[in-house]
């Protein structure tokens, strides 16, 4: 191997050494069905970590770094949105919690999944923290016509998206028992059509 070959791969080993976990890394996707479009990776996440975690923390790193990881690349997959999101560790939240200023907090263990992590994601977006959705969505029924077009799709010509509380519902991802790879697929795509609708 050349000097000069070697050197490349080992900037590369090292670049990929550095990204480490908390970096979403989407494994290769089948080409995309006829009528859909694959979208560039554009949601990014970091882990704030304690640079001597306990073995509470490192089980909690390690479940959320999967969780992430998959929702991340699914957003990625399926959608055009971007979002820098910074995620925390935080044994006092009950659950997890997303904000628009880009913060997820991962507390219970029984929420470090990816459903939640979608969820979580949707927030840091818009649904439930923006003025769009406040003005789209307000009212107990989301009036933007791209998400409503698009779950009539799904569901049918009378379906409807409810809103209320901050989330929405059919395919909100709000407990796990919504959750399956399709309801998944859904999610992302409502939510890319709700910030179409000005989000």
């Amino acid at each position: 191997m050349s000097s000069l070959r070697k050197k490349a791969v080992m900037a590369a080993l090292a670049a990929a050494l550095l990204a480490g976990p908390g970096v979403a890394q989407a494994a290769p996707q089948a080409a995309p069905v006829p009528g859909e479009r694959a979208a560039a990776a554009t949601i990014t996440w970091t882990l704030v970590r304690a640079s001597n975690p306990t073995q509470d923390q490192q089980t909690a790193y390690n479940l959320i770094t999967a969780a992430m990881n998959a929702a991340v690349a699914r957003y990625n997959n399926l959608s055009d949105l971007g979002k820098n999101i910074t995620v925390r560790y935080e044994p006092g939240v009950p659950t997890a919690d997303g904000n628009i200023n880009g913060t997820i907090r991962f507390g219970n263990r029984s929420y470090m999944n990816e459903r939640t992590a979608l969820h979580e994601i949707a927030h840091t977006i818009g649904v439930g923290t923006s003025s769009g959705w406040s003005r789209l969505g307000g009212g107990g029924t989301w009036t933007g016509a791209q998400a409503t077009a698009l779950v009539r799709q799904y569901d049918g010509s009378s379906a409807k998206i409810s809103t209320g509380g901050g989330h929405f519902w059919p395919y909100g991802l709000n407990y796990d028992n919504e959750y399956s790879g399709t309801a998944a697929d859904r999610h992302v795509r409502i939510v890319a059509a709700m910030v179409s609708d000005g989000l």
